[in-house]
């Protein structure tokens, strides 16, 4: 256990090498706002490791415990650092504003905390919060372009993501960094409170080890604790990446999938669907990412949970009255819609029965709708992101287009009935631009030659729609000419890649450096270009654009202007009334 400790602490000293230390000292961190009663640890971190008798601190002028109604622990050099520490895990607070000053010496810190209340009665008794994972405006415009069609700069009609009575800005920065990471970001969605990258639960202290950074709870975990609603968590991406994981998770590092698998088990919701089953498997099982003897499938199963692999599974259980659902239907994240429908690439033969995200939300609602208290159900679009990152635009593109057919499906339920509050918001967003189109037509032997812009860019030829708005060719001598920001040396073909996900870098002769896929390099008209990138980048990165949140719904008004993304935790709790002493 002491090895396990010291290399866990070497680990995080890596950690904070790589990025900067968080500079609060007190955590909630200053202008937290904290749902009323919910649970959060609160820690305050002195440096060059004081006694006991050379600190103090108070909430509101009183001692900090006297605050909180219990006693604080103190911790002088907190493992074995030049700091110390006070805590208090699981602290909770009535409604109200508060002062919280640490002093040591001559030095003082202060933070302030607002504790919000919410309102009774309650307004919502569903709320589906949609996250399109990088989820940008260009995604958004292309996807109209190739599900509705244009013509005469009129589209053929709305998405179902467009046409919400409520749309906001929604700045997503950390804590710690101007462009976040899933994790922060997601975090925000259902904590409400800032972190910083890589966490999921906590914020970031000085703790070595990844699990005892300070937690805040999550909003599954207030509505188990206050209510009898139930709980569903939908994902493309595997169920422990940071979206999904948000829903759970309290640790450092969103990589701690073994523990994440567990958390998920703690906080039972009653629907969960993804892939990424190896970390649900005992390490004896071939083909398991576990590093325990725990069959975690087996607990779900025991638990009362009907356990689906395939969508025909899955459609099984639904049409047989299962109300809990372990849905695990790739090792890895499930293929996108793009691979599912036209290209067959990725995993598809492997796992030819995958359910998309549209058919794991239908399922989902059904699951959940029987609950007289209502239910909150996460569905995250996870590989707009993912294939964003690959710039490979098409695909995040058909993903977007599932995105937005899984929100009709929810609009469908919802129908007249107001009472489900639905948003649809990106975690963060991605430096991506649609300028114009490629022409096969126009004259020229390089692919600049073929891009029209102004009144050259015209529509697109993509191949006729099928039933749900996806293009059935795209591989069309007239397509949507869409750019990246950031990219690492790469080649641009203007096609798309049908072959499988695009693979914009490889791994180059220097260790650690990436350089440009000599596969792409080599179609006719690639464009060879040097990345803007640091060298040891191979795909694209995140940007702090704002991202556009629609919403409709009891509790949606109070989207518009900008808000930050902590905002739209304080609304969903709001609207389902989950706040209380």
């Amino acid at each position: 256990m002491q090895a396990q400790r010291l290399l866990m602490m070497a680990v995080a000293a890596t950690l904070a090498g790589a990025a900067p230390a968080v500079a609060q000292t007190i955590y909630p961190i200053d202008r937290a706002e904290i749902l009323e009663g919910s649970h959060f640890d609160f820690k305050v971190e002195f440096p060059n490791a004081p006694t006991s008798a050379d600190v103090n601190v108070t909430i509101n002028g009183k001692p900090a415990a006297e605050t909180l109604g219990r006693a604080t622990t103190f911790m002088q050099n907190e493992e074995g650092q030049k700091h110390s520490a006070l805590w208090l895990r699981g602290a909770s607070l009535p409604a109200g504003r508060y002062v919280v000053e640490a002093t040591q010496g001559a030095n003082k810190s202060t933070v302030n905390w607002e504790v919000f209340a919410t309102a009774t009665p309650r307004r919502a008794k569903n709320v589906i919060l949609f996250v399109g994972d990088g989820f940008s405006i260009a995604h958004r415009t292309a996807a109209r372009i190739m599900s509705k069609g244009l013509k005469e700069g009129r589209y053929g009609g709305e998405l179902a993501i467009d046409d919400m009575s409520n749309m906001a800005l929604i700045s997503t920065s950390g804590t710690d960094s101007v462009v976040t990471d899933s994790a922060n970001a997601a975090h925000a969605y259902t904590t409400g409170h800032k972190s910083c990258v890589n966490a999921l639960g906590v914020y970031c202290a000085q703790n070595a080890l990844t699990l005892d950074h300070p937690k805040v709870e999550t909003i599954s975990e207030v509505i188990r604790r206050r209510s009898k609603m139930s709980i569903g968590v939908v994902t493309n991406s595997e169920i422990e990446d940071a979206t999904p994981a948000s829903m759970v998770a309290h640790t450092r590092r969103r990589s701690d999938f073994n523990d994440i698998v567990k958390m998920f088990f703690d906080v039972k919701p009653d629907v969960i669907m993804g892939g990424g089953s190896p970390n649900f498997l005992p390490k004896a099982t071939n083909g398991s990412k576990r590093t325990d003897d725990l069959d975690f499938i087996a607990k779900f199963k025991e638990a009362g949970y009907s356990i689906a692999t395939s969508k025909t599974e899955m459609n099984t259980a639904v049409s047989g009255g299962a109300k809990k659902m372990l849905g695990l239907y790739n090792t890895g994240n499930i293929d996108g819609a793009f691979d599912l429908r036209l290209a067959k690439k990725g995993s598809v033969s492997k796992f030819p029965d995958q359910p998309d995200v549209v058919e794991q939300t239908k399922a989902a609602i059904d699951m959940l709708k029987g609950n007289e208290d209502g239910f909150f159900l996460m569905v995250e679009s996870a590989r707009i992101d993912k294939y964003s990152h690959s710039l490979d635009w098409e695909r995040a593109v058909f993903d977007t287009i599932m995105l937005d057919n899984a929100v009709k499906a929810a609009k469908d339920f919802a129908g007249d009935r107001n009472d489900t509050l639905i948003i649809v918001v990106a975690d963060h967003a991605h430096p991506v631009s649609l300028i114009g189109t490629y022409n096969d037509d126009r004259p020229g032997q390089l692919l600049r030659d073929k891009l029209g812009v102004y009144q050259d860019s015209v529509v697109p030829n993509y191949g006729p729609r099928d039933a749900d708005g996806y293009p059935t060719d795209v591989n069309t001598s007239r397509r949507l000419a869409v750019v990246f920001g950031s990219y690492p040396d790469t080649c641009d073909t203007g096609k798309p890649n049908m072959d499988g996900e695009r693979v914009p870098a490889v791994a180059g002769a220097e260790k650690g450096t990436y350089v440009a896929n000599e596969k792409d390099c080599t179609a006719p008209m690639a464009v060879r270009k040097q990345g803007n990138l640091p060298f040891d980048s191979n795909s694209g990165v995140h940007a702090a654009d704002d991202v556009v949140l629609t919403a409709m719904g009891p509790g949606a008004e109070k989207f518009r202007g900008h808000k930050p993304n902590t905002y739209v935790f304080r609304v969903m709790t709001e609207a389902l009334a989950l706040g209380g002493k």
